[in-house]
């Protein structure tokens, strides 16, 4: 396959991430900040951009731990370890970066950022890259896709529990029963998008 195929099948990958394939809305895959940290604009696009950077980052970094050092040992079923690994150490840079430039969004973040290491979404995506068998162009559009689509998921949530903290709710769905309501309804928007690339 040539650069400019690739390079086409990366935009297409990257839309379908972002829409179609939404890692967060299509597989439910980081949830738990997704819930957590969505009650904010300012600090879920804060959290929203280090998962996008830590995901297409790490993408990279396992995709090409997992061809040029497990592959052609033959120990592929060690990929797990070797991807949180990855993960784990990307995360702590990324961690002590915001800690220096921006010390407000790291502690508005709190625990949420040292998070990003288990989110589900970030190790999903790397073995999905794995499953699918993505060139190292393809995974990168696949891993910046699936970050914009979290990113956009949890700004969409966040803009909208905002307006329903002056909302009146039902006591029971207070928390985060309204909450998994918006995700799926979020979800079915997103699902409508499935025709779209063919």
């Amino acid at each position: 396959m040539n650069i400019s195929s690739q390079l086409w099948l990366a935009a297409v990958t990257c839309f379908a991430a972002i829409f179609t394939n939404n890692i967060l809305l299509m597989y439910f895959l980081g949830l738990c900040p997704f819930t957590s940290v969505s009650r904010e604009v300012k600090t879920a696009f804060g959290l929203g951009v280090a998962v996008v950077f830590v995901m297409t980052c790490t993408a990279m970094l396992n995709w090409l731990a997992f061809r040029y050092i497990l592959a052609p040992l033959n120990l592929e079923f060690f990929r797990f370890i070797m991807f949180i690994i990855i993960i784990a150490a990307f995360v702590q840079f990324v961690e002590m970066v915001i800690d220096r430039y921006s010390p407000k969004l790291y502690h508005a973040l709190g625990i949420f950022l040292p998070l990003i290491t288990v989110n589900c979404a970030i190790l999903g995506a790397s073995l999905f890259m794995v499953i699918r068998d993505y060139t190292f162009i393809v995974t990168v559009g696949y891993g910046f896709g699936s970050g914009i689509g979290w990113l956009l998921a949890i700004l969409a949530m966040a803009g909208i529990r905002q307006r329903l903290a002056h909302a009146r709710i039902p006591r029971g769905l207070d928390g985060p029963g309204i909450t998994l309501i918006i995700a799926g309804l979020m979800a079915l928007a997103f699902i409508g998008f499935t025709g779209v690339l063919g």
